[in-house]
């Protein structure tokens, strides 16, 4: 059952197994965007909020307890991300919270009086995500030198900032594929970690909220 295939693929992200992160993102990606291309009507704009589904079901892991379906909780995440799109650009979204429900209404304009609060509340929420992830990305970073794990540094600055891929990484550095992978996960898991450590508001990081809420 598609459920149980779920439960086990989770598992393997837990443990830091890449091959099963990279799985999770092929089952679901195409999903996801047709879910949200449906309703924006913009490739790149939907990849953006995919993109960020992907990020914030990552970091809401450990909250994730698999008594609620994979597919609806992050399409639950993704909606919350195509919603905020939405709201900055101030236009109201009526979603249905499932990719299956294709008939969902339409974005109704709004007037600025409406959506002014709620455009603000987007713009700061967001502002404090990517602090918070800048944040933890520069104190992972500052543990990786103080113990000197120069190559942890090198593999993510080439996998993140240069955009290569785990296996040119691992020829370029000579180290194997699978030692790339375990370095980029671990990178993950403690940004994750470091992020869930931050006690930030529910409304930040919604989908760090219980998700039965």
């Amino acid at each position: 059952m598609e459920q149980e295939a779920d439960r086990y693929l989770i598992e393997r992200i837990r443990e830091g197994d890449s091959d099963a992160w990279q799985n999770l993102i092929d089952r679901y990606e195409g999903r996801l965007m047709a879910f949200t291309n449906s309703r924006i009507r913009n490739r790149a704009s939907s990849e953006d909020i995919v993109q960020e589904a992907f990020v914030g079901f990552l970091v809401s892991l450990p909250n994730y307890d698999g008594s609620r379906p994979l597919e609806s909780y992050l399409f639950s995440i993704c909606a919350y991300k195509l919603t905020d799109h939405l709201r900055r650009e101030g236009r109201r979204p009526s979603l249905q919270m499932h990719a299956r429900s294709s008939t969902a209404g339409q974005i109704e304009p709004v007037g600025v009086d409406r959506v002014a609060s709620s455009i603000a509340r987007s713009v700061e929420r967001k502002a404090i995500e990517e602090q918070a992830v800048r944040d933890a990305i520069a104190e992972q970073i500052d543990r990786w030198k103080k113990t000197g794990a120069w190559v942890k540094l090198q593999v993510i600055e080439l996998l993140f900032v240069m955009g290569r891929n785990n296996k040119d990484v691992a020829e370029q550095l000579g180290i194997s594929e699978q030692q790339v992978a375990n370095y980029k996960s671990d990178f993950q898991i403690r940004l994750r970690a470091i992020v869930q450590r931050m006690e930030l508001d529910e409304g930040v990081f919604p989908e760090l909220a219980d998700s039965g809420h």
